[in-house]
């Protein structure tokens, strides 16, 4: 999680092969001519740099990180087709970025455009050993547009590659080529190396994070068990991670659940094949009340789901309602499990192969193939199954925990009715203390949450009430990672939250009926203040996550302290700014007030620094990596002490403006 400046088929049991042990490469292996034959082209690349985010999904942080994946997943589809062991990404200091990989290189000889094939895949969209030929059997990439996507999005790019017995070299300048294809040496190995560097031009973010990176790079490890990754910053002091893990994806979810007490201490692990496809599962249970299930399919992360995540889920439900009624743990005329109560404390990784996915939308985040469903839902009965059978002690602490959610769940669903509203405009069952807004345009609205009612009380007064509404909680709030649903439903300051809202709560949270385009947190700048927003972000993270998917959660930015100098004064956001403004203003005859919370504010203040669109800072809470952001809330929230201290010592030399 990070903070951004705001700128938005029937299906034959017999042809399912299970294997308990993990999947080797091999499955995925076509060993045929790869060539220039092999390259199709579908159409021109000319749209690219007119419309970039229609292919890398925008033009910030996010689309920039996203051409090193690209470039990354080209050299993956050379391992998955069994040909690539290593792979070397780098930055350097000019934040270019450097890929090498020992795969077969890209091939040079002569397409029938009359260009050779390396220069055909770099500058024509569409164009890959991808499209129907065997040049791949299963590929991730941006639907064979990534390569020359990232060509035409870079002000420069250099590819080098190595192939029989020779080093050929070519260059581009904003996906034009530079210089033609060319000999320049003798080699005994093969390879591709793609040096390119972001166009400052089209993107905002030009400065590339190492915690981003290396966050998908060790996911491709994972997920690619066996193959050597290693990541290099070589700005300033260099820093290097290698990242190489034999266990797959087993190994995924302990990395995941490394911060939690587990159930099952060696995850549930099982894999099957249907024709081309290809599925793989690994599952471990922990004592949380949160379900993780993260889907992959040819190395790319389908965050919105799709086929694959409905046939797990469905098949996981079946199976632990057979099981706890075959061992009489359910009786007969008890209800049945439900998946939200036996996915409670679950986390899961679901890698599928698939030769010809269908991704729902250009940035690929939901899978659409229908016969996939079947194929999944087949491999997870059969493999659960017989886990269940084999492991009787621990699949009973799994039935024992699902029906206490159930439990839970029917104590909520009862707290819930308190909360409900018929309709996002019906104002009579709102909570007293919110000072409602009168616009009746819910995308057009926000709301505050304020800390404390002396800074509700400024904020009322200095908001603007066409537009803004104001909640002030009192106190903190329950931390919902350590409380079942019924639980967090009966805390008051929640609850009130829930119905000013609008949009419910958890699997029935509806972000359409929500009242507010905005939710801004505003907290004192001290370490109270920094805890209530940590426990709000949590909150929102677990049980109304679509509002940080869709960029609807920001954080407010109140001043630490108002200048003043005569009839003048200035207001500055940090130390550094206070000194250079003092610097830039003269030191003599100044006044400094030091906001230690919103409440020393007047409204007029706190509408001119905090509050007035025109002029304020917020910052939106955007979801970038989220298998760290839910091991950054367990550690920081959860019952687990040691991994907190690890934390706190670790980055302890990080803290500014600690109120002691």
């Amino acid at each position: 999680m990070s903070f951004d400046e705001n700128k938005n088929d029937e299906l034959d049991l017999t042809d399912i092969k299970i294997n308990h042990e993990v999947m080797s490469n091999d499955v995925t292996s076509v060993k045929t001519e790869y060539g220039a034959s092999q390259i199709q082209v579908l159409e021109g690349l000319e749209a690219v740099r007119k419309r970039p985010g229609m292919y890398i999904g925008d033009q910030s942080s996010h689309g920039l990180h996203h051409l090193v994946s690209e470039v990354v997943d080209n050299s993956i589809d050379e391992a998955l087709a069994g040909y690539c062991t290593h792979i070397e990404v780098s930055i350097n200091e000019d934040n270019s970025i450097t890929v090498v990989d020992n795969g077969r290189g890209i091939p040079v000889d002569m397409h029938q455009s009359g260009k050779p094939a390396v220069e055909v895949v770099l500058t024509v969209l569409h164009a890959g050993g991808k499209f129907g030929g065997d040049g791949y059997k299963v590929s991730g990439g941006l639907h064979g547009v990534g390569v020359s996507v990232v060509n035409a999005l870079s002000c420069e790019m250099d590819v080098e590659v190595k192939r029989g017995g020779k080093i050929y070299r070519i260059s581009f300048a904003n996906g034009i080529t530079k210089e033609p294809l060319r000999e320049i040496g003798t080699c005994t190995e093969t390879g591709t190396t793609v040096h390119f560097k972001p166009d400052a031009t089209i993107f905002t973010e030009t400065v590339y994070d190492f915690d981003i990176l290396k966050q998908r790079l060790r996911e491709l490890a994972f997920l690619n068990g066996g193959i050597h990754i290693t990541l290099t910053d070589k700005r300033g002091e260099e820093r290097k991670e290698i990242f190489y893990d034999e266990g797959g994806i087993a190994s995924f979810v302990k990395y995941l659940n490394r911060n939690k007490d587990v159930l099952n201490d060696t995850p549930v692990y099982f894999n099957g094949q249907k024709d081309t496809t290809i599925v793989e599962i690994a599952l471990q249970y922990s004592t949380s009340y949160t379900e993780n299930i993260y889907g992959y399919v040819n190395n790319i992360h389908t965050e919105e789901g799709g086929t694959h995540l409905a046939g797990f889920k469905s098949a996981l439900t079946r199976a632990a309602n057979d099981f706890a009624r075959k061992q009489g743990i359910i009786k007969a005329n008890d209800a049945a499990l439900s998946g939200e109560d036996v996915r409670e404390g679950i986390t899961c990784i679901i890698n599928l192969k698939v030769k010809e996915p269908q991704f729902e939308g250009q940035t690929k985040t939901k899978l659409g193939n229908s016969e996939v469903r079947g194929i999944v839902d087949s491999v997870v009965s059969e493999g659960l199954s017989e886990y269940f059978e084999e492991n009787p002690a621990v699949t009973k602490k799994i039935i024992e925990k699902s029906i206490m959610a159930a439990r839970a769940r029917e104590a909520a669903r009862k707290a819930r009715d308190l909360t409900r509203r018929k309709n996002a405009l019906e104002v009579s069952s709102l909570p007293g203390k919110l000072a409602d807004c009168s616009i009746k345009d819910p995308m057009q609205a926000e709301i505050y949450l304020v800390e404390g009612d002396s800074a509700g009380g400024s904020a009322k007064q200095g908001r603007d009430r066409r537009f803004q509404a104001i909640l002030p909680l009192r106190g903190k709030i329950l931390n919902v990672e350590k409380a079942r649903l019924d639980k967090i439903l009966n805390n008051e300051e929640i609850r009130t939250m829930i119905t000013a809202f609008g949009s419910g709560i958890g699997e029935e949270f509806d972000i359409s009926k929500s009242r507010y385009g905005k939710i801004i947190i505003m907290t004192d700048a001290d370490v109270d203040g920094a805890h209530i927003r940590t426990l709000l972000l949590t909150f929102f993270y677990r049980y109304m996550k679509p509002l940080i998917d869709h960029g609807r959660v920001f954080i407010a930015q109140p001043p630490l302290y108002q200048i003043r100098k005569g009839r003048q004064h200035w207001y500055t956001y940090s130390d550094e700014e206070l000194s250079r403004k003092l610097d830039e203003v003269g030191r003599d005859g100044i006044v400094i007030q030091r906001y230690k919370g919103l409440g020393e504010m007047n409204p007029e203040q706190l509408w001119e620094t905090t509050m007035d669109p025109e002029g304020r800072t917020v910052l939106r809470v955007d979801l970038t990596q989220a298998e760290e952001a839910d091991s950054i809330f367990s550690v920081l929230m959860g019952d687990k002490v040691e991994p907190r201290r690890r934390f706190i010592e670790e980055h302890a030399n990080l803290v500014r403006n600690l109120d002691i």
